[in-house]
């Protein structure tokens, strides 16, 4: 029986970028969350910021960006020992299968061991986006209370969770 495939997350590389490029999520998600075609070029830039792509076995599946700041998402003031949280996305391919969950668990175990000083990480989400919004609540985020305006999409969530 061959073994399931393994969901793990990587830094975009030379090898991987060209796939990180063709990803895409549904439509009804474009006013959620900029394809990587659009925000790769300015994570590689920014010093602050590590594009990653998250890969199940060999095939790159989706994207998501670490900020070494959180006070880079939404000019949130948090401590120093936290992270931010961009551009979360499967490919529309590949949602609906679980994977969510488990790219989720790959990156908090990745952060763990690639920022060992961090204790929090922080995202926005827009307040329309539910499905995200209940993704991110099973994966232990707390709302903050506070909303931030200044989204394309309208406002968004201020979520956080310690990390492991």
């Amino acid at each position: 029986m061959p073994a399931s495939p393994t969901l793990h997350v990587r830094p975009v590389a030379a090898e991987l970028r060209e796939a990180v490029l063709r990803l895409h999520v549904r439509p009804d998600q474009d006013g959620f969350v900029s394809p990587p075609a659009r925000t790769l070029a300015d994570a590689e830039r920014c010093p602050g910021s590590q594009p990653m792509a998250i890969l199940l076995d060999d095939m790159v599946v989706g994207y998501y960006r670490i900020e070494r700041s959180a006070r880079s998402l939404a000019g949130y003031d948090a401590e120093a020992e936290a992270l931010g949280l961009r551009s979360f996305q499967l490919d529309a391919a590949w949602q609906g299968r679980g994977l969510g969950a488990r790219a989720l668990d790959a990156l908090l175990t990745d952060l763990a061991q690639r920022h060992p000083q961090a204790r929090r990480i922080v995202l926005t989400v827009n307040c329309n986006n539910t499905a995200a919004l209940a993704l991110y609540r099973r994966a232990g985020f707390a709302d903050s209370g506070t909303l931030y305006h200044g989204g394309r999409s309208g406002p968004q969530h201020l979520l956080w969770r310690h990390l492991p």
